[in-house]
């Protein structure tokens, strides 16, 4: 069992859905986060008044899963972000898993 976590930019959370359906990843979670591409833009975007945002809405996932499931999802990710035509593509990362209950 290893955990895969997702981010993505809100526009393509249907997309990793997708994705995850292709794997057959059924159980995983979800939040919304701000996603950020540098610390130039953190520091420039921060505010005296805490309701306007700085970062991009995004959305991060994570499943503790086989690692048969992750290949499959990596495969159909590298496919999609080969086709997209921004610059914010689906990341993802596997970390192992040493002990679990």
């Amino acid at each position: 069992m290893k955990l895969l976590i997702v981010t993505a930019v809100s526009e393509f959370q249907k997309e990793v859905l997708k994705q995850f359906k292709k794997a057959n990843i059924e159980a995983f979670s979800s939040s919304e986060i701000d996603g950020y591409k540098n610390g130039n833009n953190l520091v420039a975007t921060q505010s005296w008044f805490p309701g306007e945002k700085g970062g991009n809405e995004s959305s991060m996932f994570f499943s503790f899963t086989d690692e048969e499931k992750i290949t499959d999802f990596f495969s159909t990710v590298r496919e999609f972000n080969n086709k997209m035509e921004t610059n914010n593509p689906i990341r993802a990362v596997v970390l192992p898993i040493e002990q679990s209950i």
